[in-house]
């Protein structure tokens, strides 16, 4: 006959055993926290921010405020609006045709000495935000158009916000120069100041190259 307490032996093991968890499964990484970028501007911007989106997909979420910023005086009024409460990594930036648009008595809606003291100031609150800043240069007009900007202005008020740039380390995207040659190529109609499709297409991978230098983004891969 066995002994009883060798009988009762094996089951008060298994009841002292503790219970060990089960394997742990492979972890799933976190989800990748993409940078997050603004783009600011009128009808151009408007135009090309959708091209952006797409070619920056998957490396950086971009958005362009609501509506459209048309001159300074607008930007003023509403850039806490636009800015919010997001946390920008990257604010791709510009105001100028609406500013430099002619009127009957030959001046400008706004005068450039009140332009530049405008963009410091809309400068001025941007950096606060802590982004990574990028001036976008006024595109290119036609000679004769149904807005009266003259290409001489659009010279004019570019060359101060490369100085207001100048002076606060800020990189210009000169879309100006980009589309200067190609102006005529990509407008959307004749004496127009807007871009066609492949207009917008064109000057999109002009920011987009500017958002991946400034957050060191790899360029994509060549086909």
């Amino acid at each position: 006959m066995i002994p009883r307490y060798r009988l009762l032996l094996p089951a008060l093991l298994l009841v002292s055993l503790p219970l060990l968890p089960p394997a742990p499964g492979r972890a799933e990484p976190p989800p990748q926290k993409l940078p997050k970028v603004l783009l600011i501007g009128d009808s151009i911007s408007i135009g090309y921010a959708p091209n952006v989106q797409k070619l920056l997909e998957g490396q950086a979420e971009v958005v362009h405020h609501e509506g459209n910023a048309q001159d300074t005086r607008t930007g003023l009024k509403m850039l806490d609006g636009w800015l919010g409460d997001t946390k920008w990594d990257a604010i791709h930036f510009n105001w100028g045709l609406w500013d430099l648009k002619g009127q009957a008595d030959g001046t400008t809606v706004v005068p450039p000495d009140e332009y530049e003291k405008n963009l410091r100031t809309l400068v001025e609150r941007l950096k606060k935000t802590g982004a990574k800043l990028i001036w976008a240069s006024t595109t290119p007009v036609p000679e004769m158009n149904a807005q009266k900007r003259t290409p001489e202005n659009v010279v004019k008020f570019n060359d101060i916000a490369a100085w207001v740039m100048k002076d606060n380390n800020i990189p210009i995207d000169d879309l100006h120069a980009r589309m200067l040659p190609n102006r005529q190529k990509y407008e959307s109609k004749p004496n127009d100041v807007h871009f066609s499709k492949e207009g917008s297409q064109f000057l999109a991978e002009a920011v987009a190259a500017s958002v991946r230098k400034e957050l060191r983004l790899p360029e994509p891969k060549k086909d």
